[in-house]
């Protein structure tokens, strides 16, 4: 969109100061005749790109335009990241902030393009929690952003599925995944991940720290949820999928799912097809097998079919004998039964 140009091209110009149009077109990857367009765009919408003709000239924003002209604060800049993410933004405690940083970027934007703007908000709309589960309590998230951003050292108390643990952390970024936030921090000259949920209390310890020269949080957190994924994956279920089952294994299994589904063989003659789908620990894979119901057999391994066989049979079994409540009901309303009734069972 010309909008987002148009704003790289005045970060462009913001953060490295004086560009050649040739220097800016090699970075928004398009034409220098689209350059010199844009370039008069902005200065119609108000904004002073000052251009300085001979070898060393090029385009630059007048001095002192960052401050004094845009009105951002710089809460409200960094807060931009977050658009189109209130929730997040709301948790993070830069709801309002957000807002007031978007209600001035809109009015610095010619009418053209705030219309744009408006009727993208529109019809956009980014829910990063995922369905049918309550978002996790954080407590913790806003003194943990802010260390994120003040390089501040914190000391953590934080529940593990093995028991709690106190360390000391140095806080590199946040990441929200699945409606889950995450921490990723420098603890014990390693790089680890938390998730913030699980943190009990959170204490500064007036101590700061310099960042790891490179440290990447997106190529992090890429090559740390590879090493999950095959971490979790202990083993390959071969599968047969009804046309039905074929539908729920990505629903059920994700990516996963999905990407087994594309790599499975040709149809039989009933729809159903072969996949191979990798699955975690056998006690896990049983769980999430019994998911898809009648719609998938498990071909293999032998060790999983039978675990597989083991649990439809022990449900088969349970569900023959009545439940204590239709029991007692039987029992009560049968003819020539008691009128009285029998004190009722529930369930545990």
């Amino acid at each position: 969109m010309r909008a987002d140009r148009l704003l790289s091209l005045l970060l462009l110009l913001q953060n490295r100061g004086r560009m050649t149009a040739p220097e800016l077109a090699a970075e928004l990857e398009v034409s220098v005749r689209t350059v010199y367009r844009d370039v008069e765009a902005l200065g119609a919408a108000g904004v002073p790109v000052c251009a300085d003709r001979g070898p060393e000239g090029g385009y630059r924003l007048m001095d002192g335009y960052r401050t004094r002209l845009t009105g951002l604060t710089d809460a409200e800049a960094g807060s931009l990241f977050l658009a189109g993410m209130p929730g997040p933004a709301r948790d993070l405690g830069l709801g309002a902030v957000l807002a007031s940083a978007q209600l001035k970027v809109q009015a610095a934007l010619p009418a053209e393009l705030a219309g744009q703007a408006r009727r993208v908000q529109e019809r956009f709309h980014l829910d990063a929690p995922a369905w049918f589960r309550e978002a996790d309590p954080v407590p913790c998230l806003e003194p943990v952003a802010a260390a994120v951003w003040e390089r501040r050292v914190l000391r953590v108390h934080y529940r593990r599925w093995r028991g709690e643990v106190r360390r000391e952390v140095r806080p590199l970024g946040l990441v929200l995944k699945g409606g889950i936030w995450y921490l990723v921090a420098l603890a014990e000259e390693t790089v680890r991940t938390y998730r913030v949920s699980r943190l009990l209390t959170v204490e500064e310890t007036g101590e700061l720290f310099d960042r790891p020269a490179g440290f990447d949080l997106a190529a992090y957190w890429e090559e740390s949820s590879r090493r999950l994924e095959a971490a979790l994956h202990q083993g390959v279920a071969r599968l047969r999928l009804s046309p039905r089952g074929q539908r729920l294994l990505p629903m059920q299994f994700g990516a996963a799912g999905a990407r087994a589904l594309r790599s499975a063989g040709a149809p039989d003659a009933d729809g159903w097809v072969v996949v191979e789908l990798p699955v975690e620990t056998e006690a896990v894979a049983v769980g999430d097998l019994l998911r898809l119901g009648p719609e998938a057999e498990v071909l293999g391994p032998p060790g999983l079919r039978q675990a597989v066989a083991r649990a439809v049979a022990a449900l088969a079994d349970r569900y023959r004998q009545p439940s204590g409540v239709f029991e007692n009901f039987h029992e009560v309303h049968r003819p020539g039964g008691t009128d009285r009734p029998r004190e009722r069972q529930v369930p545990s």
